[in-house]
């Protein structure tokens, strides 16, 4: 489909490993043998990351599986070994164990999806614990033995505790790393930060004009969707004159697509607190939302935070059936400035999950 595309849109598609040899100038090798050489009034730089191995003795040697590996096995796992509690580790335990494997997610942290609030990580625990996944928490691996496929055993450490986990399998989803070592930046001067991703501005623009960095190696948040919008802000500002499209203060949704889902966009009562923003909360169970009966799938929740003092809605939280599908009519009242009334006072269609917003924000305590 993509060739596709770019074969009607006129564009060339060149297949092969670039480096930078001079500002907007790169070589690329290329899969037939040689090089070329391109130069060009713009250069936007889009290589994404990769799966991070934290440095764990005998880890890299285990050679564990990745996202992109577990996409590709053609066998089932007797016993898959998760490492990581984020986003990506919990798709993966859930998909593995629904497939007929034994699952233990091991998480150093004290709750799933740390950075979350913690009645949503509770509402995942529970809900992998119901499915027979094994759930290890504050737990850290320390070394690694064996070799993923063949049969692996992890010596971890939870508190003064010491044991070994064994498994068949060992996925590895702990964080991502730029795709940046080897495109010779330096060569062109384009600054990175410490981390190896490529600095930007506002513009999305690096260190040397007219180079801009988008998506996952612009340290963006790692959505297709805000890779498709850094795409956009690059277009506009380089085809209309004198245009400013930033990526300041962007409204992000984001999904977890476990079963049922998680969806949030805006502020979760974790960053208000840190944040000292002051808000009113609503919320609502899913089994209040009337289609959630039809489909007998009642699990979770919805939850809105609204300002203390005006009607604003700061951000919005839900774990159940379908609720991503929730999210837009929520951020184009939030991007539109409208007050939480706006949606409360719809006619929504019955029986549907997003009726189950005037339910929610009816429930807002008023000022």
């Amino acid at each position: 489909m993509h060739i596709n595309n770019y074969n009607r849109s006129g564009a060339e598609l060149l297949m092969g490993e670039a480096r930078f040899t001079a500002p907007k100038t790169v070589e690329v090798s290329v899969p037939q043998g040689g090089t070329r050489r391109l130069a060009g009034e713009a250069v936007v730089i889009n290589t994404g990351t990769r799966a991070q191995l934290p440095a764990i003795a005998g880890l890299a040697a285990a050679a564990p599986m990745t996202h992109v590996e577990a996409l590709e096995l053609d066998q089932l796992p007797g016993h898959l070994v998760v490492l990581g509690g984020g986003p990506v580790g919990l798709e993966f335990a859930q998909t593995y164990r629904r497939f007929g494997s034994k699952v233990t997610l091991v998480e150093k942290a004290s709750r799933l999806l740390p950075s979350e609030d913690p009645d949503v990580s509770a509402e995942i625990e529970q809900l992998f614990k119901d499915e027979g996944i094994e759930i290890r928490l504050a737990t850290t691996v320390r070394k690694v033995t064996g070799r993923s496929g063949a049969g692996v055993k992890l010596e971890a450490v939870s508190g003064a505790e010491v044991r070994v986990l064994e498994g068949t399998h060992l996925l590895v989803a702990v964080g991502r790393a730029p795709n940046t070592e080897r495109l010779g930046l330096e060569a062109a001067g384009i600054a990175t930060t410490p981390q190896g991703f490529v600095h930007v501005n506002e513009r999305l623009e690096t260190s040397v004009p007219n180079v801009f960095a988008v998506g996952d190696c612009a340290n963006s948040p790692f959505f297709t969707h805000v890779s498709f919008d850094d795409f956009r802000i690059v277009r506009d500002n380089l085809v209309a004159a004198g245009a400013h499209h930033v990526k300041t203060d962007r409204l992000v949704p984001w999904c977890l697509f476990t079963d049922p889902e998680l969806a949030r966009i805006g502020l979760n009562e974790t960053q208000a607190h840190e944040r000292n923003i002051e808000y009113r909360l609503a919320r609502l169970p899913m089994a209040g939302v009337l289609r959630t009966r039809a489909l007998a799938e009642t699990r979770g929740f919805m939850k809105v935070l609204v300002g203390k003092q005006d009607d604003r809605i700061l951000g919005f939280t839900a774990v159940g059936s379908s609720v991503g599908e929730v999210l837009a009519p929520i951020q184009l009242a939030m991007s539109a400035a409208l007050p939480y009334t706006s949606i409360r006072d719809l006619i929504l269609t019955h029986p549907t999950i997003t009726e189950g917003l005037v339910y929610l924000f009816a429930a807002v305590p008023s000022r």
